[in-house]
């Protein structure tokens, strides 16, 4: 008699005995695609799947399907409207991420010393953390992909190595705001052009709110010469500027209505310094196929949160001119 298994992930086990009852003589396995669920969790279709096909040899789906399944689950996050998990096995963001400069050197040169399999396999992509000990290799990985004639040894190399101590030491971190430094790279290269420029912005907070909206933004830019001024409203100063803002950009700009903020997080550098303190904001976006994270810094939060918002939409329109010119 055939039998199947169907486990939940309140122990943590949903994976690996699902694994087991299928080595044991299950012909069938239930789950769901990131692991969503009642409780813990069903187990997690999109770690069960790799593993059974890549690790074990048996045939769950088709061996050309298997890349995708990195866009599957974060498309399915996407429509369910929940924050896909970026450490998650095969398919998060951090799955195949690597640190430090010994360590990124020795992926560059022999990955299989590090990686479990080819990222590509399941459609995920190989990333380095940028920090200060990130070392030339880790660096020269996400510069190649701007311009690959440039060598670790180059004069940009030293660089931008240069500059990411100078900005760490202000305050800036990019392991995790990697979107960010690939802008400060292209701006190094000359490969950077500003999609639009602020003229200015104005925010006002009201308090006690009265419609559920506290703040109020107006923002001027101008993109190729044409200057757009828009107004919006939103809970708490940053909302409100950044609907000011793709109010703004979207007559420009169609595709950022594609865009949406999943995460915004501030950390305070130097609290001895109290309400006078220097912050770091990080914003995460998607647009549904894609995940990027984008860093500001300053003393004004809102300042900082203007940073990381503009890198975020200048990160989104570099990719999609870059898709538009290879397709």
């Amino acid at each position: 008699m055939d039998v199947g298994i169907h486990c939940h992930n309140d122990t943590g086990m949903a994976v690996a005995s699902s694994i087991m009852a299928v080595q044991a003589g299950a012909v069938q396995v239930q789950g769901t695609m990131n692991g969503f669920g009642e409780r813990s969790g069903n187990a997690n279709l999109c770690t069960i799947i790799p593993n059974l096909q890549l690790k074990a040899g048996y045939d769950c789906i088709p061996k050309e399907n298997m890349s995708d399944l990195t866009t599957t689950a974060r498309y399915i996050s996407e429509i369910a409207n929940v924050l896909h998990d970026e450490r998650a096995p095969y398919v998060g963001k951090y799955a195949f991420a690597h640190k430090a400069g010994m360590h990124a050197d020795a992926v560059s040169k022999n990955s299989v010393a590090y990686e479990h399999i080819n990222p590509e396999v399941v459609g995920n992509e190989r990333i380095f953390l940028m920090s200060e000990v990130a070392g030339r290799s880790a660096v020269l990985h996400l510069v190649n992909n701007i311009d690959n004639t440039i060598t670790k040894d180059s004069p940009e190399t030293k660089l931008i190595l240069d500059k990411l101590k100078e900005l760490e030491f202000e305050g800036y971190q990019y392991e995790g705001a990697e979107s960010s430094f690939e802008i400060v790279i292209r701006k190094i290269l000359g490969k950077y052009h500003p999609s639009f420029e602020l003229g200015e912005f104005k925010v006002v907070v009201n308090e006690p709110s009265i419609s559920g909206a506290n703040s109020s933004a107006m923002i001027k830019i101008n993109v190729d010469g044409q200057n757009e001024i828009t107004a919006d409203e939103g809970q708490g100063p940053v909302n409100a500027l950044d609907k000011a803002l793709r109010k703004a950009l979207e007559k420009f700009y169609p595709q950022i209505a594609e865009m949406k903020l999943t995460d915004y997080k501030v950390r305070v550098l130097d609290s001895n310094s109290a309400t006078a303190a220097k912050v770091r904001v990080l914003i995460e976006s998607t647009d549904g196929k894609e995940v990027w994270t984008t860093i500001g810094v300053s003393t004004d939060i809102i300042e900082a949160s203007w940073k990381a918002l503009v890198d975020s939409i200048e990160y989104k329109l570099i990719k999609d001119k870059e898709a538009k010119k290879n397709s």
